[in-house]
């Protein structure tokens, strides 16, 4: 247990943060799920409603990587690789018929 008060502070800070990084986290490992679900559901049923569901999910998706990266709650690498993969299965997704 930490005894001064600074060392006290600096273990609530870093409980916020691993809370708020958690968040993040977990935030975008939900989008891709939404991004690939939605990817499913235009095999299924190719129209132009189902088309614009995965490419806005993509963008959000892509917007909240870039914000962990930026925050670095995600290491640049590992964002880069994760937007890598859904965007490999959106097109491979897109351009099959």
């Amino acid at each position: 247990m930490a005894n001064n008060k600074s060392a006290k502070k600096r273990i609530q800070i870093a409980q916020r943060n691993r809370l708020i990084n958690k968040s993040y986290k977990s935030t975008v490992r939900t989008l891709i799920k939404k991004t690939l679900e939605n990817c499913e559901k235009y095999k299924k049923d190719p129209n132009e409603d189902n088309k614009n569901l995965v490419t806005s999910s993509l963008n959000r998706a892509y917007s909240l990587i870039d914000k962990a990266v930026k925050k670095n709650v995600l290491h640049k690498n590992n964002g880069a690789n994760r937007k890598s993969k859904i965007n490999n299965f959106v097109k491979t997704t897109l351009t099959a018929k």
